[in-house]
């Protein structure tokens, strides 16, 4: 809020909103957790790093979202990122109803795959062929595979701080070491499958470089997410994208992007065109199905030549290429390629962004907000930049805690984990960012001059 000076000032602090009710979604999470595993079929969906039980969604419309208690919220969340043009988009709906009526999945070729894959291949400079899967997990499984195929190799180097899905072989941390092999971060795994990982921290040169001394011969590829946002927005210096491209084509290793947040989300040519770097290979997921199961990997035409039935790397799937989700991915990405879509998406959320930096610059609050494209993260630190996942402090999590409750009590929706990004859409409108502002004002000034 500001005065006629055109400062910010101090907002009205008030009580702690009045907590939502969630009788609904609880008997729903009650009922839930005698069918799945904590209740879920995905584990950050239990909120056990936020305060409540978890909101059972019962419909979604631009940019809001209803729970089943009836309860109504701004959403950032937008299904993870896929939903650029929110819930329920028109185009998108209206094609996947129109392409219904003659099925939904044969199992076989449809015009659909070609068309989808026109869209992308025409107006992306960075990939030659593309196969698709029906999830971003199994874009990058597919994608390590043809690595290895490709270059007759076997290690991958991964860093700490990106997830690239619940692949074996990168379900791994980092070891005590500057260079290590991967030590697995979850019970199922073979060693000897991280044992094939090479593990380490994102910007640092020297440990790549140190990578490929120790394994001279041996990596078949760098996998990272070119910007990650899976644990918290850690965005990467160009310089280090590039240094990888560099160190990879001197050592005859393939360099891998995996863009399943990013693709198309910063751009239509995701990060790669963001920061003008080719990579060897791409994944992407999400966005390309509009909100649907989707995935997909790319390279250039002589390293998707290795894929079956062309070459001796196989990989499958009966669903790929469904036609319900090639139908809302056309209709979607025909939408992200009218003129002017991301220059505007980009000046909504930096406008957004701006606003809430400049309330905590006035008020010194230990806050930052991170963002690239349409997508943003709260960091609650002093630091000027995080590029590495050791530089976020856990303890800063339970202040994130507090804001996830204030915000939700308030009607605003942001993913339950202070490790999440938060992504604008281009469903919503000025009255939403306003809100939702005045709702982050308010949340702040709770958690810092009020401590509660």
């Amino acid at each position: 809020m500001k005065d006629a000076t055109n400062h910010i000032v101090n907002i009205n602090l008030a009580e702690p909103a009045a907590e939502i009710s969630r009788e609904k979604s609880a008997e729903l999470y009650t009922k839930a957790k005698t069918y799945f595993p904590g209740g879920v079929n995905s584990p950050v969906r239990a909120f056990k790093s936020v305060y409540g039980t978890p909101l059972f969604i019962q419909k979604g419309d631009g940019s809001h979202l209803w729970d089943a208690d009836g309860n109504e919220f701004v959403d950032y969340c937008c299904s993870w990122g896929p939903l650029i043009l929110g819930h329920n988009h028109p185009a998108v709906r209206e094609k996947v109803i129109e392409v219904m009526q003659y099925g939904m999945s044969f199992g076989a070729p449809t015009a659909l795959e070609n068309e989808l894959a026109e869209l992308i291949l025409s107006n992306n400079r960075f990939i030659e062929k593309i196969r698709f899967v029906s999830s971003g997990t199994e874009a990058v499984m597919s994608a390590i595979r043809l690595a290895r195929g490709y270059t007759k190799r076997n290690k991958i180097l991964k860093f700490e701080g990106c997830y690239h899905g619940h692949v074996d072989a990168l379900l791994v941390k980092a070891g005590s070491g500057l260079v290590t092999f991967g030590e697995t971060s979850s019970a199922g795994i073979p060693q000897s499958f991280a044992d094939e990982t090479v593990v380490v921290a994102l910007n640092d040169k020297t440990a790549v470089a140190q990578a490929f001394e120790e394994f001279k011969d041996q990596i078949a590829a760098i996998i990272i997410e070119p910007i990650p946002a899976n644990n918290g927005l850690l965005l990467q210096e160009p310089e280090f994208l590039q240094f990888l491209r560099d160190i990879c084509t001197a050592n005859g290793s393939l360099l891998i992007f995996d863009e399943v947040i990013s693709g198309f989300r910063v751009g239509f040519e995701g990060a790669a065109g963001y920061y003008n770097i080719q990579p060897d290979i791409i994944t992407y997921g999400k966005i390309i199905g509009g909100g649907l199961p989707v995935g997909a990997y790319g390279a250039s035409a002589a390293i998707m030549s290795q894929i079956s039935p062309d070459g001796a790397v196989y990989q499958a799937g009966t669903l790929s290429g469904n036609p319900v989700a090639m139908s809302a991915g056309i209709a979607q990405l025909s939408q992200l390629l009218q003129p002017g879509f991301y220059k505007q998406l980009h000046d909504k959320t930096e406008g957004f962004v701006n606003a809430v930096r400049s309330y905590i610059a006035e008020h010194n609050y230990p806050v930052k907000v991170f963002a690239i494209g349409s997508v943003f993260w709260f960091a609650f630190t002093e630091q000027e930049a995080i590029r590495r996942a050791d530089e976020i402090n856990p303890a800063s999590m339970d202040n994130f805690k507090l804001m996830h409750r204030e915000l939700l009590n308030r009607g605003i929706y942001l993913g339950p984990s202070g490790y999440e990004v938060g992504f604008v859409s281009s469903a919503h409108t000025a009255a939403d960012l306003e809100k939702t502002q005045q709702a982050i004002f308010h949340s702040l000034s709770l958690i810092f001059d009020s401590q509660i």
